[in-house]
């Protein structure tokens, strides 16, 4: 592709050094994988400046570098912009030729509950027939492949999220799914995305050791509801979609209901498990989704969805009844999400009844382990302290008789130091032990973050020993775990969900949670007695564990 053709894509250029003329073969932000003729786009980033790297990239043979410091005397053209990362977006869904141009495109951002709400989506919209694809933290999801998008939880970076797109609409994708996290908003990953229908699940403590205060993450999601004022060329002359308005789906039980509704928008849909009543009749208008009559039982979930008013589909939808394997008052709003984003993409409700139904979990959300083990011990992502107390009131509701919940969560280095003490907060007032541990230390001092919980919990009136221990080796703990729970207890594992790495300074270290509570469940049961299945540095040099209280 032509320099110039891309250069045409940039919302603005501040300044143009040499003549911007030339074919470029590849885009790249990292100057290690620069070759002959690639477009080289450098910016201020969070740990570097990658623009000192700019005499690196010409050297391998960059044709044109584009920075957003001035650049003069270089030996190719240099193009001056006012946010590299922003530019980085454009230039690349320019090289893949604006993918998301030719499909439906549903953002799903949040605190908790993306991943999932973003998969239910996806299974209604299978189930409704229509050609669908998955772009999540877990996985992209394109025809009958699966790609593994990363070890953590983040958006892709703008090149792999337009080459992914890109993908989808050489397969006749009609829909994608993308799953929009602060992060991904913040830094333009998805800009240059054109999106029909944007959903938001909840906004909570989360984050903040990036965005710096509640009301900067709040403002990085709303991004995501502000880009629906975009145009989006050529669109509606696409079959099947002439009437498809810009649709804001919003969740009135969430204390971001009232900023975000005030954000202009063909259509809101509204969802939550309490009354509609005047819910967003300001802004467009306006279908409520309200789950009633929920039934919660250790296999599942039944509620009934009512909308209000009817749908305009070619019959009038009474209540549905709608059954699914997932538990939780959490995964009832996810599902209220996911259907209303299914009725801004004008998809039928009996659709959303067997996509609902269809789905069984989703990897590292509320995942049951069973090696026949006379408890219940489940694996989930629950990372913040509101995830956290939703998992915990979760399990206590599948306990059995004067079963106990036991809890196994750490919290990660160099981010949000209070979740710290909010996650202590949570376990003491929500589990009955608590086994403080290693979730991604990084280059901070392990003993030192597990501190800061085992603080918490001490301030609630917890005892260590007695209702918790500090156990800096996550197999350890996890193990500890199992070996003090009794039937009709329940052992949750939160935090790492789907993830298969735990960062220990600079390096990521193989980990996977359902990996470990298998090996531990069988240790337990006398089945195995082969090594644990990871390696993690703080496993051979541990303080001595606790005996465990009964009482």
């Amino acid at each position: 592709m032509q320099l110039a053709e891309l250069l045409a894509a940039l919302p603005a250029v501040l300044a143009v050094t040499g003549e911007p003329a030339g074919a470029i073969t590849h885009i790249t932000a990292d100057s290690r994988q620069v070759t002959p003729g690639a477009l080289f786009v450098a910016y201020r980033g969070v740990g570097a400046d990658s623009q000192r790297f700019i005499p690196d990239a010409i050297a391998r043979g960059a044709a044109a570098v584009v920075g957003e410091q001035p650049m003069v005397g270089l030996s190719v053209p240099a193009i001056q912009v006012a946010d590299g990362r922003v530019a980085l977006a454009w230039l690349s869904a320019a090289w893949c030729g604006h993918p998301s141009r030719s499909m439906a495109l549903v953002g799903i951002t949040g605190t908790d509950g993306k991943t999932t709400t973003a998969n239910l989506l996806y299974s209604i919209l299978r189930a409704a027939g229509r050609r669908a694809g998955l772009i999540s933290t877990v996985s992209a999801v394109i025809g009958d492949r699966t790609y593994d998008t990363g070890l953590h939880t983040t958006t892709p970076d703008a090149p792999d999220v337009q080459r992914y797109l890109a993908q989808m609409r050489d397969a006749g994708v009609e829909i994608a799914v993308l799953e929009t996290t602060s992060h991904g908003l913040a830094q333009h990953r998805v800009t240059g995305c054109a999106f029909d229908v944007a959903v938001v699940t909840n906004i909570t403590h989360e984050h903040l050791d990036f965005h710096g205060s509640y009301e900067a993450y709040r403002d990085a999601k709303a991004r995501l509801f502000r880009s629906l004022s975009e145009q989006k060329p050529g669109f509606s002359k696409k079959p099947g979609f002439s009437e498809l308005p810009k649709t804001a789906v919003l969740n009135r039980d969430d204390s971001s209901f009232e900023y975000l509704s005030a954000i202009p928008a063909e259509r809101v849909i509204t969802y939550g498990i309490g009354q509609a009543g005047g819910a967003g009749q300001g802004n467009g208008a306006s279908i409520h989704l309200t789950a009633a009559a929920i039934r919660h039982a250790a296999g599942g979930t039944e509620f009934d969805l009512h909308f209000t008013p009817v749908p305009p589909h070619r019959v009038p939808v009474p209540p549905w009844r709608l059954v699914t394997p997932l538990v939780g008052d959490f995964n009832v709003s996810n599902i209220l999400a996911a259907a209303g984003a299914a009725l801004a993409l004008d998809i039928e409700p009996e659709a959303i009844r067997v996509g609902v139904a269809a789905l069984a979990g989703v990897s590292g959300r509320m995942e049951r382990i069973d090696r026949g083990q006379p408890f219940l011990a489940v694996v989930d992502f629950a990372h913040t302290p509101n995830a956290l107390a939703r998992a915990l009131d979760t399990v206590r509701g599948l306990t059995e008789r004067d079963g106990r919940v036991i809890v196994v969560f750490g919290s990660a280095g160099l981010r949000d130091r209070e979740k710290r003490r909010l996650m202590g907060e949570v376990a003491a007032a929500r589990a009955d032990y608590t086994l403080v541990t290693a979730e991604d230390p990084r280059t901070e001092d392990l003993a030192a973050i597990m501190a800061e919980t085992a603080g918490a919990l001490l301030a609630a009136g917890r005892v260590e020993g007695h209702d918790f221990v500090c156990i800096p080796d996550r197999q350890r703990a996890i193990l500890h775990a199992v070996q003090h729970a009794r039937p009709g207890d329940v052992v949750i594992c939160c935090g790492k969900g789907h993830e298969q790495s735990m960062c220990f300074g600079a390096v990521e270290h193989p980990w996977r949670d359902q990996e470990a509570l298998r090996w531990a469940l069988d240790r337990l049961a006398g089945v195995t007695d082969d090594a644990p299945p990871f390696a993690l540095p703080t496993w051979d040099n541990l303080p001595v564990i606790p005996e465990f209280d009964r009482r």
